[in-house]
């Protein structure tokens, strides 16, 4: 029997009857809202009197306490984290597989996307643009978690013989909690890989491959998902089937082009508009603290500014120190450095001309007579040109402008999917060989287990599979953060030793 017709009877046979009558995508989504909403309400959930999710709040105060506890490091350690990016203190002979551009490029292309497009429309389009004000507060103090997480994956990643390594959350979870003899590091260990396993299958996989298909079927007209799964599948498995190299040596091209094309355009934009560019940043400012008129006012613009921080550059996840792990030195805090210029990047530029440009181009509905934006009650937001929200509002904004830019959009919007995808295989391929053990046969099924799941996510509409997915990336969030207040202690010893070594000149610059 065809499998096109075994795996439908394979459901119908475990598919109570009223269930029998829906599509295979309506019965798959049925099943998993029964079985797993729950849970995605759970992660999900806001503060009671509030529209704040906790997950939010338990990676904005993980930020805020790691700020406070290594002193402000974002801020006195931002000009050595770009001499070490540009490799001015790269000695070749130092274990690991990618050099500290090519790691930040890896870790930088899980989160620059979607969120950067999309999620700052949401923010701005609830919140105002006063919303923006916090998200660039939030990720500043997002950079200090990234610092801290990327630090521990390094000092206790598995360096292999010949030249490969493993890092992650889940091996300065084990190692860390046994060197301060603190219980339960195993279990926990294996938890975070299992939601990290299932993060990067759905939320790293299936929703970027739907959204590419979305995408490009809305400029090149409707035709059938599985082909977009199977052509992004094919040139997936060909660049993760090199393993950690071969994705670094794709992400440092790919990135880099994909941020400075949107920054680019975004700044001509400015640039059109420079007149309107002080104002701008005056409502940005003001609506931080006032609201502007927007439901909710100065709470409802802080809610959503650290809550879309929090999602789009994912400081907390643990996702980032996996792709870090690679990098090639014998110092973890070097790259820690490294890593807290990726808020900075993602959210602090990115999110910021997002934003501005929405506010500038006009496509934000103003009352004439008040001077405050209309508010939609129905949608449960600002009224904007045309009624359009996330991606469709920002690809209204810069068309308002550029009219051929939609176009431009889709293909960065699959680039950004592609991206994804690639630095999501190797998060989960590293929570899959922590379990299973490692090895080229393993590897490999698990690889080709993800790029099946591409041409799933295509061509199928999975709304609560993508949710749970989605809940299952914050999930990780909750077991990492705990690690990282258990083991900050350790990251404090490790940079008060390099700074000092590094001041006496003992750590060597080998250019610049």
């Amino acid at each position: 029997m065809r499998f096109n017709k075994l795996f439908p009877a394979l459901v119908a046979s475990v598919t109570p009857a009223p269930l029998m009558a829906q599509s295979l995508d309506e019965t798959i989504n049925t099943i998993f809202a029964d079985y797993t909403g729950w849970y995605v309400s759970f992660i999900f959930a806001p503060l009671p009197g509030t529209t704040f999710s906790w997950i939010a709040l338990w990676l904005v105060v993980g930020a805020l306490i790691f700020t406070g506890y290594f002193g402000f490091i974002q801020l006195r350690g931002f000009t050595h984290s770009i001499q070490l990016v540009k490799g001015d203190y790269s000695d070749p002979h130092d274990a690991g597989e990618v050099s500290h551009f090519q790691a930040l490029a890896t870790a930088l292309s899980g989160t620059v996307g979607l969120g950067n497009i999309a999620g700052v429309a949401v923010a701005v389009g609830i919140g105002g643009p006063g919303a923006t004000f916090w998200m660039v507060i939030a990720g500043i103090f997002g950079m200090a978690t990234k610092f801290t997480e990327c630090t521990l994956g390094v000092k206790y990643r598995n360096e292999y013989p010949d030249g490969r390594v493993s890092g992650g959350p889940m091996y300065y979870i084990t190692k860390g909690f046994a060197e301060r003899g603190l219980p339960g590091g195993k279990i926990l260990a294996i938890i975070f890989c299992i939601f990290t396993i299932l993060g990067a299958l759905g939320g790293g996989n299936m929703f970027q491959a739907n959204q590419a298909h979305a995408q490009l079927s809305g400029v090149l007209g409707d035709y059938p998902g599985w082909i977009t799964g199977i052509i992004i599948a094919i040139v997936t498995f060909m660049v993760i089937v090199g393993g950690i190299k071969s994705i670094a040596s794709v992400t440092e091209k790919v990135v880099p082009f994909m941020g400075i094309f949107y920054v680019a355009v975004s700044l001509i934009i400015l640039f059109m508009n420079f007149d309107m560019i002080g104002w701008a940043f005056g409502q940005i400012f003001m609506g931080a603290f006032t609201g502007l008129g927007v439901v909710g006012g100065f709470t409802g613009a802080l809610i959503q500014g650290f809550r879309r921080a929090a999602f789009s550059n994912e400081a907390g996840i643990g996702s980032a120190a996996i792709a870090h792990s690679a990098v090639k030195t014998k110092e973890p805090v070097t790259e820690g450095y490294v890593a807290l210029l990726e808020p900075f990047i993602d959210t602090v530029v990115i999110c910021t001309m997002t934003a501005l440009v929405i506010v500038i181009t006009g496509v934000l509905n103003v009352d004439p007579e008040t001077g405050l934006y209309v508010w939609n009650a129905e949608a449960g937001r600002i009224s904007t040109q045309g009624e359009v929200a996330g991606v469709e509002l920002t690809s209204a904004a810069f068309a308002s402008v550029f009219s051929w830019f939609p176009a431009l959009l889709a293909i960065a919007v699959v680039l950004f999917a592609f991206s994804t995808m690639i630095s999501w295989s190797y998060y989960g391929l590293k929570a899959w060989t922590y379990l299973f053990g490692e090895g080229a046969a393993k590897e490999i099924v698990f690889k080709v287990i993800f790029c099946i799941f591409i041409v799933i996510g295509s061509a199928a509409n999975l709304g609560p599979v993508i949710d749970f997915s989605d809940a299952m990336l914050f999930s990780m969030a909750i077991v990492n953060i705990i690690a990282l207040y258990l083991l900050m202690p350790i990251v404090k010893r490790e940079l008060s030793s390099y700074i000092v070594r590094l001041h006496s000149g003992e750590i060597k610059r080998f250019k610049g």
